[in-house]
């Protein structure tokens, strides 16, 4: 487990101080209090250790893998589900989907496939073209 450092000052407070040490030259920021304001001097050796913190905090979010949800990863098998039911040239719509393909679970919505066929029509991925013919939407595979 990682340790946390802690500092006497909030990172709105740091960084209040770095926009004044630039400006002034003094690394203060302003902490209202109920009797006013009360101007609050960081040590500039204080205020660089922490930049220094929160950049290696934020670089060891950005290098984590990147995993998904037990839901995304639902939806992802159900969007291969869906690329694996239909065919080359034929058109369906949702509620056609929803009774003959496999790969829906039995409490799916038409709103749920209709938000998995969007991420995977001209919206996302590219897979799935979505055509309308007298307000009635229909999906094929993309050529």
């Amino acid at each position: 487990m990682a340790t946390r450092v802690v500092f006497p000052f909030t990172q709105n407070q740091a960084f209040s101080a770095v926009i004044n040490l630039v400006k002034t030259g003094k690394a203060t920021y302003e902490n209202k209090t109920k009797d006013g304001v009360e101007i609050v001097e960081i040590d500039p050796d204080k205020l660089i250790e922490f930049c220094a913190y929160r950049i290696e905090q934020n670089d060891k979010k950005a290098s984590a893998p990147k995993k998904l949800t037990p839901q995304q990863e639902k939806n992802e098998q159900t969007k291969q589900g869906i690329l694996a039911n239909m065919e080359v040239g034929k058109r369906y719509t949702i509620s056609d989907m929803l009774t003959t393909f496999s790969c829906f679970e039995p409490a799916t919505t038409p709103q749920r496939v209709s938000a998995l066929l969007s991420q995977m029509g001209a919206k996302g991925s590219g897979e799935i073209v979505r055509t309308e013919e007298k307000g009635k939407a229909y999906f094929a595979l993309a050529e």
